[in-house]
């Protein structure tokens, strides 16, 4: 899995072209604000839908375009095209022209650089159920993780080091596949959401909180690495 180093090698990658990945362990060092996105109480498991925010991307064609496994990515009101610059098995790293990064190990986001907030280590003390998705329509899970959060400008009093969150993953059948919710709390709350393929548990869209303020990112799959 990626290693500590990969804490400097996000802000490198913010503003320069290349870099190196080192992996070791499931732990994920990255950079963000220490804000807590706590969104409606949702009784069911019924998706929400949101409308996409205008953002960079004025033509489809723009996306159609790329080469390359990519991802839309949305957060507030920019949005960004990233490709895949590099991976190993299911870790990668994703990078938009203007240096915004992204590492995600699978469907989940573990890291965050270049964005106005940036999530700084994510460590898992289980597998993550969103290893295996398609189980959960039958067997809900838990799931439990330590995250640290940095602001951007890096101000020691609002650092927030080893925050636990204590998750539960939940599946349903719906015209799209598979839509899955993950409730979290602990030293946050939110609830993370996720589409995905009924047959291969593949997601393909997702809204995932990452320590930003009062919003998701929404990250939507264009082109997957197995394409």
């Amino acid at each position: 899995m990626l290693s500590p180093r990969l804490l400097p090698l996000l802000f490198l990658l913010a503003a320069c072209e290349t870099s190196n990945m080192a992996e070791t362990g499931r732990t994920v060092e990255n950079a963000l604000r220490a804000s807590v996105f706590l969104p409606p109480r949702q009784d069911g498991l019924t998706p929400i839908r949101r409308s996409l925010p205008a953002g960079s991307i004025q033509d489809a064609d723009e996306v159609e375009a790329t080469e390359g496994p990519t991802l839309l990515v949305t957060y507030g009101s920019q949005r960004k095209v990233m490709s895949l610059i590099q991976g190993t098995g299911e870790q990668r790293m994703w990078r938009s022209d203007d240096g915004t990064v992204i590492a995600t190990d699978g469907a989940r986001v573990v890291a965050t650089a270049g964005t106005q907030t940036s999530l700084a280590a994510t460590r898992f003390d289980s597998p993550d159920p969103l290893d295996d998705v398609t189980t959960l329509v039958d067997r809900p899970a838990a799931a439990r993780r330590v995250v640290d959060l940095v602001p951007a400008n890096r101000d020691i009093d609002r650092m927030r080091f080893g925050v636990p969150l204590e998750c539960r993953l939940r599946a349903v059948r719906v015209e799209e596949g598979l839509y899955v919710e993950e409730r979290c709390g602990g030293g946050a709350r939110f609830v993370n959401r996720y589409w995905a393929d009924a047959e291969s548990g593949a997601v393909w869209r997702s809204e995932q909180w990452v320590g930003m303020d009062n919003r998701p990112l929404l990250i939507e799959v264009v082109s997957s690495p197995s394409n």
